[in-house]
């Protein structure tokens, strides 16, 4: 049963929340650090096919955290995981990649707390494409017809992604992480504005660029994405309460109350960010020259984001801004046409498909969540 969390509830639990990690990931993280290899090896068989496939006695939260994610509630709909989550895939992949980097991670990174964490990795900053790279093979295989089901790809690497969080969490507390200014680094609210990072931001950027969603659309994303909040470790008392998208905003501002302001750490992230998306922009989707490019990843910020909070992170300006509007009215007769014919959002449908499995194979070797957990 869901509910809809009042003003001063969500409040109450975003003070909260601030201090609270996920203590079974964490506690799976000690235990693989002090049993090794046997502990990990566990862990990665009875996540592609579950406890009781394993022999022996299994590590206490390592059987808690199997158990956990391999029972999937009753409240998700087994049969939309078999055919992936079709609004997103809906969408051209120039603008998922847009939408995303632009309206979902700039805006995250103008969060200090967020932001020190992905700093202090090292790896945002130093090698941006490949970690922008394995985030959206994460992404892409969750959305994917089967992502989710047990055992599939994006079930393994949302659980993979939920104790890389716990690995860079423990990493933190041990170099000085500032709990009282900061808050438990990756805590529950940092987990919940990510997982709206990757359903309400989007959607509202791509909403900018006229690609729009039936109010049936957007309930069957949220009940998908609760599910991913579930493997990744999200208290339900927050996701829970969010089952279209004007709860999703109500959350989204008041997690934005308690977030902060842009700092030196979120300006350095965002030029990584932009540089990346115009170098794949330019070279695999719009195609067009780099110079080109840079303007316009700059116009669509602009748009998507608003001048001051592209001023605070340092994004350049664009003449073209008003060019973005032409590209917004085209996708909103691309989208009419396709609503009027089955066929050609069917057709649509399997183009996106192939194009986001294209991309999940860009990544080679490793994730690093997957190198978390290897043997």
């Amino acid at each position: 049963m869901t509910t809809h969390a009042t003003a001063d509830e969500r409040a109450q639990l975003i003070k909260r929340s601030l201090h609270v990690g996920d203590p079974l990931a964490d506690a799976v993280i000690t235990e693989m650090d002090e049993l090794g290899g046997p502990a990990r090896r566990l862990f990665n068989e009875g996540l592609k096919n579950g406890l009781a496939s394993l022999e022996g006695d299994v590590p206490p939260a390592i059987a808690a955290l199997l158990k956990e994610v391999w029972d999937v509630p009753d409240w998700v709909d087994t049969e939309k995981l078999a055919v992936g989550e079709t609004g997103y895939l809906s969408v051209e992949v120039q603008w998922t990649q847009i939408a995303l980097a632009l309206g979902s991670l700039l805006p995250e990174y103008s969060t200090p707390r967020i932001a020190a964490v992905l700093a202090g990795t090292g790896r945002l900053v130093t090698t941006t494409q490949r970690r922008l790279q394995e985030t959206g093979k994460w992404l892409n295989s969750v959305a994917l017809p089967g992502g989710l089901v047990l055992g599939g790809p994006g079930y393994l690497d949302t659980v993979q992604v939920r104790l890389m969080h716990a690995r860079v969490r423990a990493t933190n507390q041990k170099h000085g992480w500032d709990t009282e200014t900061l808050g438990t680094p990756i805590n529950q609210v940092d987990l919940a504005r990510t997982w709206l990072d990757f359903t309400y931001s989007p959607l509202e950027a791509l909403q900018t660029l006229g690609i729009t969603f039936t109010d049936e659309e957007l309930t069957g994303l949220y009940r998908y994405w609760q599910y991913v909040a579930y493997l990744l470790g999200v208290d339900p008392a927050i996701y829970r309460s969010i089952n279209d998208h004007k709860q999703a905003g109500e959350w989204y501002d008041a997690i934005a109350e308690v977030s902060g302001e842009p700092d030196e750490n979120s300006v350095a992230l965002t030029s990584a960010t932009v540089e990346v998306l115009t170098e794949t922009l330019s070279e695999l989707t719009l195609k067009t020259p780099v110079p080109l490019t840079k303007d316009l990843v700059a116009a669509f910020a602009r748009h998507i984001l608003g001048d001051e909070l592209c001023d605070r992170l340092g994004v350049g300006t664009s003449e073209l801004v008003p060019l973005v509007n032409l590209f917004a009215q085209g996708n909103q007769r691309s989208r009419r046409w396709q609503r009027m014919s089955s066929e050609a959002w069917e057709q649509g449908l399997k183009q996106n498909i192939e194009a986001r499995r294209f991309l999940v194979g860009l990544t080679e070797g490793a994730t690093v969540y997957q190198q978390n957990v290897a043997v």
